[in-house]
This record gives structure tokens, C-alpha cells and sequence, in this order.
């Protein structure tokens, strides 16, 4: 593990955008820069990111989904069949609601051969390859779609329901695979927010009130993602971060694994889990025994992105001993608890100390594997 993905030392995905990217995405809405212009903004911001992580002592890069405004919504948005409309309303965090978006479905759900995403990774691989570390890319989970539309979404579409969905959505991703392992993808990531939602009550209840039936919905999204990687190559490396909600440092889902641990851990064929472990929210360490013994490997989030503070090293090592009473410590890495702009408001730290974070990261996966 050491070798090869996912890393003793792992990051989740998103970074902060650099001051040059927020003025020229800027620019661009306004019309005073071009696609090009701005590609090259890009392309330079990400140029100095890769650098600036194989520096931290990362094995692994992203692209700080710096071409992005949402973490999930541009890909959706980027699918045969799915549009981004305007709500009234956002999603609601403690405290504050995102811009007003969301889903609707207005044909058959695909994966276009020319998604823009495609070509993100590969302006990112050769970046990561003279950097000498894997280039890892990250896509929203097929769950999160269904999750997240509304109770209208489907109006107009061929879908009767939810679960009528889900065949169409699980070809879909598995045309992304492929296309992404042709472009030489082989560290993939399905960020998810819906396995940690069905860990809340409240979210469920909300979930009810968009039309999803949520009897059993554990065993019908680990049924959704297998379909999903059933096709995925045996030298590919795909793991999901599970999020509970990462907006300006706010959060939105509370409630431990326990409610999705064996469908999630036991059940999914992903090779490894960002599991997010930083607050009181997550609840204890218990449900982890359903990870089953072998090379799937757990990326404890201790290491919270929602504020600047360090970590106290001897915390998270007593942590790390805890967790591995219930997972062999060969299965278990350590990451930051989620990216640092899961949209492109980014969460209430400085750069410094997200590079901080970082640091902190590698430097104490190093003391606890000594092979990392």
C-alpha cells in the first residue's frame, strides 16, 4: 500500500482556489475572458498545485478540482439527460444554504464520450507523472444523484420513479470507468454524501419528503455502486470519500456508520473508504468491524479541513491505536476528513495552514507506517 493507492498518507481531493483562479472565473462570467484564457489560468494554478503536493511529501495528486465551481454538480450537469436548473432554494447546512441549484432529468441519463472531465484528467496525468506521483481524479458517487433531486425532477422524463433510474445510472458510470481508465485513470474516487445522510434521521425524513423511499436504501445504493463498478479493470484503484457536508467549514449530516456500515464496508466493491472521523458527529470506531479482512483499506479522516487549528499528533495516534483493535492496522491510512473546497467558496482557512494539514498528515503516517 505504500506502492500503490489508496496511500498511507491520502488526500480527499479539493484544495482552496488560488486568488488567480477566482479572479479569472470571474472575468470570464463577465465576459472579459475567454474558454482559452481561462484554461490557461488553469492549467497553470494546477501546474503549481501538483508541484506544491509532491512537495508536501503526497504520492498522490489532484487537480484541486480547481476547474470546477461544485464538486458535483459540474459533472452531473456534463451527463446526457441531466440539466442544472435554478431552485428556490439551496441546500441547507448549519447555518447557511448553497446557491440555489439542482437536478433535472430530461431524457435518458448517459455518459457523453466528450465529457469535459475526461480531458481534465488528461491535462492532469502528465503534470502528476513528471511530478513523479499518481494522479488521482474525483467524481461525484451515482448515489448522490438520485439522492439529490427533488421531488419534481423526473417530471417530464421516462422515469416513473427513483429505482427506475438506477439501470441507466449504473451504465452510465460504468462508461465513465472506461473512459477515464482510457485515458490512463487508474486512481479514481466517488465522492458520497448519501451514505452519510442515511446515517441521519432528519435527512431521511427530508429525503422522504423528495420522493425517494428510503425502506432499504442501503441495500439498493451498495446494489447501485456495484452495478456501477462491475466492469471496472482489476489494475484500477476506485475508493469513495463518504461526506456529511463541506460548505464555507459548515456541515450538514450527524449520526455514526452504524445505520450503513455492512452494506457500505461489507458489500460495496470499492477498494478503499475515506471514512470522515474528525468530530463527535461520526460517532465511534465500532462499526468499522464489518471491513472485511484483506487489502481493502480505510483512510481515517482525522484530520479535520473545516478549521485551521493542528491536531495534536499524540490524539491522533491514540485515535489511530483505537480504530486498529478493530481493523488491523495494515488496512487502515490516514487523510485529511474532506477536501478544502468541496465548491469554489472553499472552507474558513488559509492556505498556509491547509498546507499545514498537509504536512501534518504525511509527517504522522510516516511515524505510524513506517513503509508510508
Amino acid at each position: 500500500m505504500s506502492v500503490n493507492p489508496p496511500f498511507r498518507a491520502d488526500i480527499v481531493g479539493s484544495f482552496l482556489r488560488p486568488e488567480a483562479i477566482k479572479v479569472a472565473r470571474a472575468r470570464h462570467a463577465a465576459g472579459e475572458l475567454d474558454a482559452a484564457g481561462l484554461r490557461l489560468v488553469e492549467d497553470e494554478a494546477i501546474s503549481a498545485l501538483v508541484a506544491r503536493e509532491a512537495a508536501a511529501g503526497l504520492k498522490v495528486a489532484t487537480d484541486g478540482e480547481f476547474r470546477r465551481s461544485w464538486w458535483h454538480f459540474d459533472f452531473f450537469g456534463m451527463l446526457d439527460g441531466v440539466n442544472l436548473v435554478e431552485l428556490d432554494h439551496g441546500i441547507q447546512f448549519q447555518g447557511v444554504q448553497t446557491r440555489p441549484l439542482g437536478l433535472h432529468i430530461d431524457g435518458t441519463v448517459g455518459f457523453p464520450s466528450d465529457h469535459p472531465m475526461i480531458e481534465h484528467f488528461r491535462a492532469l496525468k502528465p503534470i502528476a507523472d513528471a511530478a513523479g506521483v499518481v494522479a488521482k481524479f474525483t467524481i461525484p458517487a451515482p448515489t448522490v444523484l438520485d439522492f439529490r433531486l427533488e421531488r419534481d425532477a423526473l417530471a417530464g422524463s421516462s422515469y416513473a420513479g427513483h429505482d427506475d433510474i438506477f439501470e441507466d445510472l449504473a451504465a452510465t458510470y460504468r462508461s465513465a470507468v472506461q473512459a477515464f481508465y482510457d485515458a490512463g485513470c487508474r486512481y479514481l474516487q466517488f465522492d458520497d454524501t448519501a451514505w452519510a445522510y442515511l446515517c441521519s434521521d432528519v435527512e431521511l425524513a427530508k429525503a422522504a419528503e423528495r420522493g425517494i423511499r428510503t425502506d432499504h436504501l442501503p441495500e439498493r445504493y451498495a446494489a447501485l455502486v456495484n452495478a456501477s463498478l462491475r466492469d471496472k479493470p482489476a489494475d484500477m484503484v476506485i475508493t469513495t470519500h463518504v461526506c456529511r457536508g463541506n460548505f464555507r467549514s459548515t456541515w450538514i449530516s450527524s449520526g455514526g456508520y452504524e445505520p450503513v456500515a455492512e452494506q457500505l464496508l461489507g458489500e460495496t466493491a470499492y477498494d478503499g473508504y475515506f471514512l470522515e472521523y474528525d468530530s463527535e458527529r461520526a460517532g465511534g470506531f465500532e462499526p468499522l468491524r464489518f471491513l472485511p479482512k484483506g487489502d481493502k483499506v480505510v483512510e481515517l479522516g482525522l484530520v479535520t479541513t473545516k478549521s485551521g487549528a493542528l491536531e495534536n499528533p499524540d490524539e491522533l495516534k491514540r485515535r489511530i491505536d483505537e480504530a486498529a483493535t478493530i481493523v488491523p492496522i495494515e488496512q487502515l491510512a490516514l487523510s485529511p476528513q474532506c477536501g478544502f473546497a468541496s465548491t469554489e467558496e472553499g472552507n474558513v482557512l488559509t492556505e498556509s495552514e491547509q498546507w499545514a494539514k498537509v504536512e501534518e498528515t504525511v509527517a504522522l503516517a510516516a511515524e505510524v507506517w513506517p513503509d508510508a
